[in-house]
């Protein structure tokens, strides 16, 4: 079977691990948005959690820590407060190549349809409410907001950033169209747009909209998985696809998506070298969200990174 088959298996599985719950019941309350670091034996995970609409919406970023990857302790909390903003959405956690973290976190404007990024650096992820804090990508009040970023750093190709952008040129109501763009950094703080790694396809279930949501190498080409919807109405009840590509710069669509009918978004995947451990959003039969994982073992050899 191919990577993608083997992940699209496993998250369409039953017997999927929920590694947080949501915190409450319900539409509206969400736990998701994962994005995974495994070092030295240790699962890293942040995640967004989300309130209705009326009760506050993204009100918070967490930092866990687990030596399963099933169970998780939380270590860090990152309050929406801290930004002046109305709402968080996912995180992306990296290990910087110094030994250090870093949390980039989309923040939403108030009373607007923009968001815009910045990144905290601590020594360690318990430092990560306190830490330095910067402008990572702004955005445009008028033109274009950025959030849900995907961030990788290897010796092989340094710094690498997947960024979801949302175009405001055409009204709050075509807000949610979203392209996946890419960028590259020599410090992961000041990027250059290289461009368009996966757009929507007309006609098909992802015409409104395709997110990046993690990107790993897969033999001598990479694999992105991504979220797609067919049309606004389906904001927030996105479904997962994946796409090739022989470079990081750009993806063509190849594979799924899953079922029409539930949530199954944000997918992460942590390459464990003979086997992956993913985790991703669903939905819930009460209409909330958590936070799920499964183990994936590696149908063939390791690729080289």
């Amino acid at each position: 079977m191919s990577l993608s088959a083997d992940l699209l298996a496993a998250i369409t599985a039953t017997d999927a691990d929920v590694a947080v719950e949501p915190p409450g019941h319900g539409d509206g309350f969400w736990a998701g948005g994962p994005s995974i670091a495994h070092l030295d034996g240790v699962f890293w995970l942040a995640y967004r959690l989300r309130r209705p609409v009326t009760e506050g919406r993204g009100y918070a970023n967490v930092v866990a820590r687990s030596e399963d990857g099933v169970r998780f302790e939380p270590v860090a909390t990152v309050p929406v407060g801290l930004f002046g903003a109305a709402s968080l959405e996912r995180p992306a956690l990296v290990p910087r190549p110094d030994g250090g973290w870093r949390l980039y976190v989309s923040c939403s404007t108030l009373d607007s349809k923009h968001w815009w990024v910045e990144a905290l650096d601590a020594d360690e992820p318990a430092g990560l409410p306190s830490g330095r804090r910067s402008m990572v990508l702004p955005g445009d009040l008028a033109t274009t907001a950025w959030k849900d970023v995907v961030v990788r750093h290897t010796d092989a190709h340094g710094w690498q950033m997947w960024a979801c952008r949302h175009p405001l040129d055409g009204g709050d109501a075509e807000a949610d169209r979203m392209t996946s763009v890419y960028f590259t950094s020599d410090d992961g703080l000041a990027w250059t747009e290289v461009g368009t790694a996966l757009a929507p396809t007309a006609g098909s279930w992802d015409a409104r909209g395709t997110r990046i949501t993690t990107v790993v190498q897969d033999g001598d080409g990479w694999l992105a998985c991504y979220d797609g919807r067919a049309t606004a109405a389906e904001n927030w009840y996105e479904r997962t696809g994946f796409a090739t590509g022989s470079s990081p710069a750009s993806f063509t669509a190849a594979g799924g998506p899953t079922p029409a009918g539930r949530t199954l978004r944000y997918l992460s995947v942590a390459d464990l070298g003979d086997a992956y451990r993913v985790y991703w959003e669903a939905s819930r039969p009460d209409g909330a969200n958590d936070l799920r994982t499964a183990y994936v073992p590696r149908s063939e050899s390791p690729s080289q990174s």
